[in-house]
């Protein structure tokens, strides 16, 4: 850099702090001058007229330095500002030997820069278990792994929104040290149905447990200064041919159940940027819908940021993309509110400066979305030059990890207390592939690329429990030969290839009747992975495979002859059959795919250090049938389905089951503790309705453990203008850590809002006139206390303006 910047360069001053590596924080505080000092460094007259642009003036509220920007920017600018560089190191979807990545390599993404303007590139990274970059690089001695955290519906299970805030803030300390300015997370889709890949990234079938958790999320990361794109926006709930399935869904069933978290989120925590899905919904794409993305995103949830596409997004499949057809709905995606097209094609340019030129494409759509763009990028880390370390807390944030894990565990069953497991002087029988090989997080850009990740075993011995040598002996090198393999068959199947279970080792009948001899317990692991790009399938994945059965009925029937106890873990992302086998054991653990750390959090619930208090945000159901959406899951044609009926519409999860009154499994909600709790004092505190309503509720520990309790409130409306769920979840609260005998009255809060169903003759959110069940409890099966209100009149809460047109005919499910 040299000292003086001649009169007749025209560089701004943005771009003289580019070359310069200084900050904002070091410009005067004072009326522009010509010549200005900065550490050192002068500037003199930048833009030869004497005067600071006004974009440049950082005094200046940020509209209008925005609107003097996009003032001198080219056509041919504003197109590149519309959608993203490429994927960084492929050339389309092809990867590229030594291709350049940018700045940070293994981020997902880079927005355009305008050097001219000094405007960077703002660098966009997965995901939502945590930062997803190159941890190792050519030419460079240092490593960059971060922290593989648990996956979303092991947060979700923990109900604790200030531990995810926690979480988001660890997340967001490596996110911005790492060089990243946005999180391509959290994800918060429905699990709509048990089998989709995905729903490890997801968490929960309730929108407010999603909504709340979410928001936790983007509080926790956005504090480091750094942005959240939440995500899929809307209805990705399925991966079978997500790129072009036709998702045919009522108005009141997207605004009910698959829009109400993405609400909360907006409403609570102000994400910068909000990433469109790759579906149709009524036979328009999700990136196209101006109902969606302008009028219910901005106009009634009032949010700010840019909306940006999922990778290709908008398109009927990657061999579209790849042959380059990419045009067809620019514009449509551009005048409906999606700012950035991501990651970016040249014909989506040509197709954007065509447009422009042929007046399809107005200039007043282009600026306000290169406004919005701008706005992003004004405050993003780069653009602060702020120089991140490459070096974040991995010791502090794999602590946080930890915590997170073990209290979004689940205890499913518990007999005759065989947790927690305190006996250190007979050895522990440990099978199941699994337990050697254990499962962090799933695949695609869930993953995380972490240094470590401590297994079931190596966590138990930590803790100073002595295991049975001669099975690990057998299955350490088992495990590692299958997993070899089992990752060899997904390089060789592509970039998104599925994960494949692992078989489980052939055990004669005789070796584990000598286990239960020598060994005072035996623990079995059963593992399920899964991933971006499919789903998963009924037979030998919900259910368990018939290695898997054969292993716990012989070492069950084994050790119970011996009157020794049986302990299954369940190191999996989402729901599997339980009900044909839980009996034959006496305790299940649900350790969900804990992140890195997963070993130790195990152990440290194993052991009681942590008392489990995890609950379930979704229904295990008796049998995959029971599933609501069963019916019409993945769609049709069967072979290669282009259309989905939501037959079961708002019915989801414990929904129908409740209504219905079919029996699940495991319930939504549900979850044992090594204590017990009571109840008491469940009251509202007026008996009419007016402008909001407050429950309350005492929780008493009455064992002998410390503990926390998972506090849900149920309502049960009236349902005279429309049918209803017999119960909604409305609110939920966490204890503190509850001593012995120690008490805690939480506090829980209904507005109108929560009070009202959406009628689409209407086109509103309505509160009915009439009498209000409130029921809080441990479970939606296990409520503890009620109290009624009234509402005395109907109540408006809400008018909007009419979406999600149908484009077919169905009946949707009635009780």
């Amino acid at each position: 850099m040299k000292n003086r910047i001649q009169k007749t360069a025209k560089v701004s001053l943005l771009t003289a702090l580019v070359v310069s590596s200084l900050s904002w924080d070091a410009l005067p505080k004072k009326e522009y001058d010509p010549v200005i000092t900065i550490n050192g460094f002068t500037f003199t007259d930048l833009n030869r007229n004497g005067k600071l642009d006004l974009y440049e003036d950082y005094r200046l509220p940020v509209s209008q330095r925005v609107q003097d920007l996009v003032s001198q920017m080219t056509d041919e600018e504003k197109a590149s500002m519309l959608m993203g560089t490429g994927m960084p190191g492929f050339d389309g979807l092809t990867p590229v030997v030594g291709a350049v990545e940018g700045r940070v390599p293994g981020a997902a993404g880079i927005t355009f820069a305008i050097e001219r303007l000094g405007i960077p590139g703002v660098i966009l990274a997965d995901g939502p278990a945590g930062l997803r970059i190159k941890p190792i690089r050519e030419n460079d001695q240092n490593t960059y792994y971060c922290t593989a955290f648990p996956v979303g519906t092991a947060l979700a299970s923990s109900w604790n929104e200030t531990l995810i805030e926690n979480v988001g803030k660890a997340m967001g300390n490596e996110v911005k040290e790492y060089g990243v300015d946005v999180l391509l997370a959290p994800a918060l889709n429905i699990h709509r149905n048990p089998l989709c890949g995905r729903n490890f990234e997801y968490y929960s079938e309730d929108p407010l447990v999603s909504g709340k958790i979410a928001a936790a999320m983007v509080k926790g990361i956005q504090s480091n200064g750094v942005g959240t794109s939440i995500k899929h926006f809307a209805a990705n709930n399925q991966e079978t041919n997500r790129l072009s399935i036709n998702e045919h869904i009522s108005e009141r069933a997207m605004r009910e159940i698959y829009l109400k978290g993405f609400e909360i989120t907006v409403k609570e925590s102000d994400p910068w940027t909000v990433m469109s899905s790759y579906n149709l919904i009524n036979g328009t794409y999700t990136s196209a819908r101006k109902d969606l993305l302008t009028d219910i995103l901005r106009d009634e949830w009032g949010f700010k940021g840019i909306v940006m596409t999922d990778w290709f997004g908008g398109y009927a499949g990657f061999s579209a993309i790849a042959a380059k057809d990419a045009t067809s709905n620019v514009t449509q995606q551009l005048i409906a509110g999606n700012d950035l097209l991501m990651p970016g094609l040249p014909a989506q340019k040509a197709s954007i400066l065509e447009n422009m030129k042929n007046g399809k494409l107005s200039k007043a759509v282009v600026d306000t979305n290169v406004k919005r763009i701008l706005e992003f990028i004004l405050k993003s880390p780069v653009m602060k030059q702020y120089k991140y370390s490459d070096k974040p807390d991995l010791k502090g944030n794999a602590a946080v990890t930890r915590e997170a894990a073990s209290e979004g565990m689940v205890l499913l069953k518990n007999d005759k207390n065989v947790l927690p497991y305190t006996s250190q002087s007979a050895p522990i029988a440990v099978f199941g592939v699994t337990s050697y090989d254990f499962i962090a997080g799933g695949t695609g850009s869930g993953d995380v690329n972490e240094a470590y990740t401590v297994s079931l075993i190596e966590g138990l011995t930590k803790a100073g429990y002595p295991l049975d040598e001669e099975l690990k002996k057998m299955y350490t090198p088992f495990a590692a030969k299958e997993k070899a393999a089992e990752l060899e068959s997904r390089k060789k199947r592509g970039m998104l290839a599925l994960p494949e279970r692992l078989p489980e080792l052939q055990l004669d009948t005789k070796l584990i009747a000598q286990k239960a001899t020598s060994s005072e317990l035996a623990i079995i692991t059963i593992g399920r992975n899964s991933g971006e790009g499919g789903d998963r399938k009924v037979a030998d994945d919900f259910n368990l495979a018939a290695d898997e059965i054969a292993l716990i009925d012989n070492v069950s029937k084994a050790f119970h002859a011996k009157g020794k106890k049986v302990v299954v873990i369940l190191n999996i992302g989402g729901v599997i059959e339980t009900a044909s086998w839980k009996d034959k054991v006496d305790g299940i653990l649900l350790s969900w795919q804990p992140g890195q750390e997963g070993g130790n959090s195990v152990a440290d619930v194993f052991s009681g250090k942590v008392n489990p208090s995890g609950k379930l945000t979704m229904t295990f159901p008796v049998q995959y049938t029971d599933t609501p959406s069963s019916k019409n899951w993945l769609g049709t044609p069967a072979a290669n389905p282009v259309e989905v009926t939501y037959e079961e519409g708002v019915y989801v999860g414990y929904r129908y089951y409740t209504t219905f009154n079919v029996k699940p499994s495991y319930e939504f909600g549900y979850g044992k503790s090594y204590t017990q709790f009571q109840y008491s004092g469940v009251k509202v505190d007026q008996p009419v309705f007016a402008k909001q309503l407050t429950v309350s509720v005492t929780v008493k520990n009455t064992g002998k453990t410390s503990g926390k309790e998972v506090v849900q409130l149920y309502l049960s409306a009236p349902s005279k203008s429309i049918d209803k769920p017999k119960e909604e979840l409305k609110a939920f609260g966490k204890t503190k850590l509850l001593n012995p005998g120690e008490s805690e009255t939480l506090t829980m809060v209904l507005t109108p809002k929560d009070l009202a169903s959406f009628l689409e003759s209407k086109s509103a959110w309505m509160a009915e006139a009439g009498t209000y069940t409130v029921g809080v409890g441990a479970s939606s099966l296990d409520i503890k206390g009620k109290a009624t209100f009234k509402v005395p009149e109907e109540i408006t809460v809400e008018k909007v303006k009419k979406a999600f047109a149908p484009d077919v005919t169905f009946m949707e499910l009635k009780p």
